[in-house]
């Protein structure tokens, strides 16, 4: 009946207010991905600084200060798991 490609679309729209997000905090994409995992370029202090707060996972080492993070988002993100994301980046 359709539910699984709605499902998909849904964590793609969410994918997309999260792509928004970094965008706004000036957070650099590692790829452009079209899909419900976004891949980011954090500085490892901010890495470790949300470390226990945002669940996401350390994709690649670039270099002593950076690293690859990839965030996946699915049918159970909230705007308001967008909202707390953005608000600790914030502040972080």
């Amino acid at each position: 009946g359709g539910l699984y490609f709605e499902i998909g679309r849904y964590g793609i729209e969410m994918a997309e207010k999260l792509k928004d997000v970094f965008r706004n905090l000036g957070i650099r994409f590692f790829i452009d991905s079209p899909t419900n995992q976004q891949f980011v370029i954090m500085e490892n202090s901010l890495i470790e600084k949300i470390r226990g707060s945002v669940v996401f996972e350390t994709w690649e080492k670039l270099d002593g200060d950076r690293s690859a993070v990839r965030f996946v988002t699915s049918w159970s993100t909230t705007d308001e798991d967008i909202s707390r994301l953005k608000d600790i980046l914030e502040n972080a």
